[in-house]
Parts: structure tokens; C-alpha cells; sequence
């Protein structure tokens, strides 16, 4: 959900040519025979309520390369944050954050795998997608 809604917000914002935003997973539970699959039906749908396509994405498997591809290596939960510096080799330039650091009340995101309830997971990804723009925006990362 956080890449398509972050890829959203940007591009509402008109900075698309500034991101290149994509998401991947810490672990193989939605890749079989190495091939990802689709969002999740019900993250869909959430996404669907408020405009927002994630038409083609499949799951895919965070890298060790991935790390020197991204300015930003953004986790959800503390899970994320143990697995991605295993799996990308360390955080030596201190890449690694997760999404709702960049809020007032750090803390990890909502799991609907666990819970459920996608409208608590959408409405943290917003608070944190917007944090993580404001953030980018006060360190003057991007301009318009």
C-alpha cells in the first residue's frame, strides 16, 4: 500500500520526475517458485476506495544490490527493520528508516495481515508518507 500511495501523494504534488519510489519484501510468503504475487485483494480494494491503482505490482525480494540503488530503504514494522540489514548487508550510510519515524509518534505500522483492519494500516501509511515528504521537504531533499 505505502508505494502507491506515496507514488500518489508525489504525484498530486507534481514531483514524479523527482522519485522513484518501489516496494519489496523481507521475506518469500507472497513469492512462490520466484514469481510474487499481486497485492493483496483487500489492500487492493482500500487502495481502490481512494483512487489509487496498484494495477501489475507483484511481490518482490528485497536484495543485497537494493541498497546501493535507493537514497531511502523504508520498513513498516520493527520486523522489517531486523530483516533489511541482513538481507542488504548493514545500513553503513544509514539508509534504513521505517515509515513512521518521520511522524511525531514513531512507531511501527499497522499489520492488516494480522489485524485485518486496512483502514488503520491506510491511515498510518498516510501519516507516515506525508511525514516522510514533509521531512524530505524541510531538509531540502526536494523543491518544486
Amino acid at each position: 500500500m505505502a508505494e502507491f500511495i506515496l507514488k500518489d501523494m508525489v504525484k498530486k504534488e507534481g514531483l514524479e520526475d523527482k522519485f522513484h519510489i518501489e516496494s519489496r519484501a523481507t521475506h518469500t510468503d507472497e513469492i512462490w517458485n520466484g514469481k510474487g504475487n499481486p497485492v493483496y485483494p483487500p489492500a487492493r480494494e482500500k487502495l481502490a476506495q481512494h483512487g489509487i491503482s496498484c494495477k501489475g505490482k507483484t511481490a518482490q525480494l528485497l536484495t543485497k544490490s537494493d541498497y546501493a540503488h535507493f537514497d531511502y530503504i523504508i520498513g513498516m514494522d520493527d520486523l522489517n527493520k531486523r530483516w533489511m540489514p541482513r538481507i542488504l548487508g548493514g545500513d553503513p550510510d544509514g539508509k534504513i528508516s521505517l515509515l513512521l519515524d518521520y511522524t511525531d509518534h514513531p512507531r511501527g505500522v499497522a499489520d492488516p495481515w494480522y489485524t485485518g483492519d486496512f483502514e488503520t494500516t491506510y491511515r498510518d501509511v498516510v501519516e507516515g508518507c506525508n511525514a516522510f515528504l514533509d521531512y524530505l521537504k524541510d531538509e531540502g531533499k526536494i523543491y518544486k
